[in-house]
């Protein structure tokens, strides 16, 4: 397909979605943007709905980033060990806190090379911060928006860094963010992993895979 092909869908697949589900945000709760870098870490392999469980308490004991460098990976463990992989997740809750207190001053940075610096932080989370926290022009690239925009048509590859370029150049900059929240609610609705639900779908008239069905 086209780069104005690529635009072209895009643009469709927003006002659907839009229309869809026009609340969108993010399904994890906090308050303050190192929370919100936590809550994605704990994210991992891990629903949001057992995060939000978990953070609370957390959040409670530790509430500042140097509060987090500061803290015994142990007792962190103890906090978010419902949420799986939890040492290694401990591990770099403390660590990312640490290089976030002395690399940037203690406050979360606000760009993909300074967050992607950080201990176990991707392109993902680094993006998800950019759009929620900042503001900024953000696409989130997860195994629903993986899954949903191959469907669509707009690639046939797994590659996330690669998706994100795709979909950087074809979505309105000012709509990315939302764009990627709603194809995550989607994604659990209707156009599920297994037996997707096309007949009740808001994209099935110009998505490539309803067409085939």
């Amino acid at each position: 397909m086209s780069e104005r092909g690529h635009k072209e869908l895009a643009a469709k697949a927003v006002e659907a979605l839009k229309k869809e589900y026009p609340g969108a945000v993010c399904s994890l709760i906090y308050d303050k943007p190192h929370e919100l870098l936590i809550a994605t870490r704990l994210s991992a392999q891990c629903t949001d709905a057992r995060v939000n469980m978990v953070t609370p308490a957390l959040f409670e004991r530790y509430k500042t980033p140097q509060e987090f460098a500061e803290a015994d990976v142990s007792d962190i463990e103890n906090y978010i060990k419902s949420c799986g992989l939890y040492k290694t997740k401990a591990k770099d809750i403390v660590e990312m806190s640490r290089q976030i207190c002395e690399d940037f001053g203690g406050s979360v940075p606000d760009t993909i090379e300074g967050l992607t610096s950080l201990s176990g932080v991707g392109r993902k989370t680094a993006n998800l911060i950019l759009g929620d926290v900042y503001g900024k022009p953000a696409v989130v690239v997860d195994t629903h928006c993986i899954r949903i925009t191959s469907r669509l048509g707009f690639h046939n590859i797994k590659d996330a860094v690669k998706i994100e370029k795709i979909l950087r150049e074809a979505l309105d900059p000012n709509e990315s963010n939302d764009f990627c929240h709603r194809l995550v609610i989607h994604g659990r609705a209707v156009c599920t992993a297994r037996s997707p639900k096309c007949g009740e779908c808001c994209m099935s008239e110009f998505c490539r895979f309803a067409k085939k069905q």
